[in-house]
């Protein structure tokens, strides 16, 4: 391996490391990766990556993986340097700089889809990630006015799964529904109201989606007259909602099981 051992933290080519808000990456679809957990998962998929910024160590401990990967540029530095490179103390030994896989295609999603309304955590969309990837549920529908997936913390919080499921950014919530409901697929609504089915008594369809709401305002009525169910969870008197990623990992595993 052809390492760059890092002397000037001021170089182009480290750029990436610097801004890390992912509102500049968007120009060229890259992203920013940390962690030996995350980056390790990333490095098993066709992900094209562009660089690694990390210790020595880090790469005589992942030699192998590493080398199958042909990445163009190998940054080495210690962790304190590192952390003058990022701007803030770090507690792990790899950053890793990628490119944002081509989205899919709507129509090629696959039968069980969980969809997001305006989600504003990138914490949330982490955890759906990481819970979809768990129970089985392979296609992820987002807002692309929202949170990316692939941005860093969100990364970091699925533990790097986002990269094993299906994802699709829509720029039109009700279009996107309509359209969905053309192609086959039933859609449900996960809120709170006065006729929505408990998850227990919910009869799943074989092609369907599951629509969560934002954290604090939940689904429009606008956008629940379009879905065909409203299914709620079953909750103890006096206790008002779930946490958003909560709600949708129990909603997932009972829509998947219940087919």
């Amino acid at each position: 391996m052809n390492f760059i051992h890092i002397s000037d933290i001021n170089i182009p080519e480290l750029d990436i490391y610097h801004q890390l808000r992912d509102k500049a990456f968007t120009s060229d679809n890259s992203f920013i990766a940390d962690s030996p957990k995350v980056v390790n998962l990333l490095l098993k998929t066709d992900i094209t990556v562009k660089s690694i910024l990390a210790t020595q160590e880090y790469y005589d401990t992942y030699a192998p993986l590493i080398k199958e990967k042909k990445i163009p540029q190998l940054f080495v530095a210690s962790k304190a340097l590192m952390q003058k490179i990022v701007g803030h103390k770090i507690h792990h030994n790899v950053m890793m700089h990628g490119i944002r896989p081509e989205q899919t295609p709507l129509g090629d999603l696959d039968n069980q889809i969980i969809m997001l309304d305006e989600i504003s955590s990138t914490q949330n969309i982490g955890s759906i990630a990481r819970s979809a990837a768990a129970i089985g549920i392979n296609s992820y529908l987002l807002p692309a006015y929202g949170p990316h997936p692939y941005s860093r913390r969100a990364l970091r919080v699925s533990m790097g799964h986002i990269s094993m499921l299906k994802t699709h950014l829509y720029d039109d919530l009700h279009k996107t529904i309509m359209t969905l409901k053309e192609n086959g697929y039933r859609i449900y609504a996960a809120e709170v109201t006065d006729d929505s089915t408990p998850l227990a008594s919910v009869k799943v369809a074989e092609k369907w989606v599951l629509l969560m709401g934002h954290e604090g305002l939940g689904l429009s009525d606008e956008i629940l007259d379009l879905c065909d169910e409203v299914v709620t969870i079953e909750m103890t008197k006096g206790v008002k909602s779930f946490n958003v990623g909560v709600a949708a990992s129990i909603m997932m595993y009972q829509f998947k099981h219940t087919i």
